[in-house]
C-alpha cells in the first residue's frame, strides 16, 4: 500500500475554493473543509470595540506521499501563504489510513483464484 500524507491548511473563511482547485489540479482527489475560529496573533479584530471571532476554514487533504510536495506547493501558491496573515499549511505523515481504497494501488489486491 502507498504511504500517505495529510496536508492541513488553515485560511480565512470563504477563501478555500481556489486552494481546493489548485490541489486537485496538482493531483489530489479532493479535500474536507472544517470550520473553526482563530486565536493567533493576527486574529484580534474589533467592531465598535467588541472583539470579533475570526472564522477559519481548515482544509484536510490526504494524498500519496509521491505527490505530497507538488500538492502542498500548489496550495501554498494558490493561497499566497508566503504572505503574513494569509494562512498556514503543513504536512503530517500518516501512519495508518483506511476508507480511501480508491487511492490504493490495484496491484496490492489479492490474486483472483481461477476455477
Amino acid at each position: 500500500m502507498d504511504n500517505f500524507d495529510l496536508i492541513v491548511t488553515i485560511v480565512n473563511k470563504n477563501t478555500s475554493e481556489p486552494l481546493i482547485k489548485a490541489s486537485k489540479k496538482a493531483g489530489a482527489e479532493g479535500g474536507t473543509i472544517i470550520y473553526g475560529r482563530g486565536t493567533g496573533i493576527r486574529e484580534t479584530k474589533t467592531l465598535l470595540g467588541i472583539p470579533i471571532q475570526p472564522e477559519k476554514e481548515i482544509i484536510l487533504t490526504i494524498v500519496s506521499q509521491d505527490i505530497s510536495e507538488k500538492v502542498h506547493q500548489a496550495i501554498m501558491d494558490a493561497g499566497h501563504l508566503d504572505k503574513p496573515g494569509a494562512g498556514i499549511s503543513f504536512v503530517v505523515e500518516l501512519k495508518k489510513v483506511s476508507g480511501i481504497c480508491h487511492l490504493c494501488t490495484l496491484d496490492q489486491a489479492p490474486d483472483k483464484q481461477e476455477d
